[in-house]
């Protein structure tokens, strides 16, 4: 008996699953031999596998793919195994499962669940007219169900759960990437302005020091001026005295007779102050614009100068002040029709070519009603018909009866009304960004996102029927 009960542990043993700890349900076996119920190993892997493989939970064997095969012989022994004399009429006892409490009607363990009333019963309550007619299940079968109900559960929300660490684990990349972008724009803030303010002091303690030497320079001639007017005084009161002493005294003759005649030889020199203080003329002139002509210099970004190129203007347009201005004829010029000149479009292009690093410029468009500004691709069409779109190689700010940025889709409204006197341009072309500002406050109107793929040029337009009105390049240096 001893040996069979063994023998039977031993046929349990190998017909449990060693995930769910119970007997084989739809059993699978893995390529290297074990066996799993069908759900026990789906569920696993949906926990655990992933980029990695997937692994058998008993000897942690890797798969590159979930892959098993049904077994049939292992389902057949779990379907005939109450037949076995081995395994008894049952498998390893399971603790009866128990509610809580008893029939408050009459007294007896709840061992049945109403499927109607969804609450568990007795066995008297079954036969009662309450529930005769109601289905009824034993609570074993019932809490087997809600077991297997919650086991196909798991899955989504198991999903849901990877899906939760997934965005929880891209926002914390997020948050981090913003913190260190953040500091590294702190540190540049900190490094650029730094470098203004260190500027400004050193200019400070030049002028300070150059001022020092100056009123040093002016005072030392006074001072020398004092000292030999200071001996002069010193010798004519000893002079007077001495004379004073002789006529007012009772001196002997010869005495008097030596000083008068050495009162008659003596001259005096003229003595007069210094012509005029020092006016510190080298400190009479705009300190702040020396310093901030001087500050240029040590931009990172300073203004570009640009100039108009004539041979892309269109006919309608003439361009003077040396290339820094544009306005609209009323008549149409004979310039010849060249490759890069706008034939349709009011426009012009600067000489400048940009193919990296950041550019500004800005424009004045005082008591200007109509302008274009942006930039373009050197391959962008200039014949005929324009198409002011980024995809076309156009990107542009512009001005009619409101202000607005020119869209892949049409015109973007920015503002109501326009009453600055310049537009401040600002491009960086690694970065692919395209930048409007009013340079008055420097406060900025519109940005485009893109990648350029060629070299742009800067181009400007005074638009159409507004003749009389002019575009001007502002040029600082």
């Amino acid at each position: 008996m001893a040996a069979s009960a063994s023998s039977g542990d031993d046929v349990r043993k190998e017909l449990t699953c060693a995930i769910c700890l119970d007997f084989f349900k739809d059993p699978v076996i893995l390529k290297c031999g074990h066996n799993f119920c069908r759900f026990c190993i789906c569920m696993h892997w949906d926990e655990n596998g992933g980029d990695y493989g997937y692994q058998c939970p008993q000897c942690r064997a890797v798969f590159n793919k979930r892959t098993f095969t049904q077994n049939y012989l292992v389902q057949n022994l779990v379907a005939k195994m109450d037949s076995l004399d081995c395994l008894g009429s049952s498998p390893t006892p399971a603790k009866p499962i128990k509610v809580d409490g008893k029939c408050e009607l009459h007294g007896e363990e709840l061992k049945l669940y109403c499927q109607a009333d969804k609450k568990p019963i007795c066995v008297v309550c079954r036969e009662s007219r309450t529930h005769r007619y109601h289905e009824v299940a034993p609570v074993s079968e019932v809490v087997h169900e809600m077991k297997v109900e919650l086991r196909l559960r798991l899955r989504p929300l198991n999903n849901f759960k990877s899906q939760c660490v997934k965005v929880i684990t891209a926002d914390e990349r997020t948050k981090n990437d913003i913190r260190m972008k953040k500091q590294r724009l702190k540190e540049k803030v900190e490094a650029d302005v730094g470098a203004l303010v260190q500027f400004l002091l050193d200019e400070r303690d030049a002028l300070l020091d150059s001022l020092d030497a100056e009123e040093a320079a002016a005072v030392a001639v006074v001072e020398d001026n004092l000292e030999s007017v200071r001996a002069e005084a010193a010798d004519v009161a000893k002079r007077i005295t001495d004379i004073n002493q002789h006529v007012n005294g009772d001196t002997g003759f010869q005495s008097l007779a030596e000083t008068f005649n050495n009162a008659l030889r003596e001259t005096y020199g003229e003595v007069k102050p210094v012509d005029s203080p020092t006016e510190f003329t080298d400190f009479s002139g705009p300190f702040q614009l020396i310093m901030w002509k001087k500050m240029m210099h040590v931009l990172h970004t300073m203004p570009q100068n640009l100039t108009l190129d004539p041979d892309t203007a269109h006919p309608n347009l003439l361009i003077s002040d040396f290339d820094t201005k544009v306005e609209e004829l009323r008549a149409r010029s004979q310039e010849p029709d060249l490759p890069v000149r706008f034939t349709r479009f009011c426009g012009v292009l600067a000489t400048a070519q940009y193919c990296g690093g950041q550019h500004y410029w800005e424009v004045d468009v005082r008591d200007k009603g109509v302008w274009y500004l942006g930039v373009t691709t050197e391959g962008s069409n200039r014949k005929g018909f324009v198409s002011l779109t980024p995809s076309a190689g156009y990107w542009s700010l512009c001005l009619q009866d409101r202000l607005y940025a020119n869209g892949e889709d049409g015109r973007v409204p920015v503002a109501d009304y326009w009453n600055s006197p310049r537009v401040g341009v600002f491009l960086d072309y690694d970065r692919g960004r395209l930048s409007f500002y009013d340079a008055v406050t420097m406060k900025r109107l519109y940005m485009f996102d893109t990648c350029f793929m060629e070299p742009v040029y800067p181009f400007f337009s005074p638009g159409k029927n507004d003749p009389g009105s002019r575009l001007c390049i502002c040029h600082y240096y």
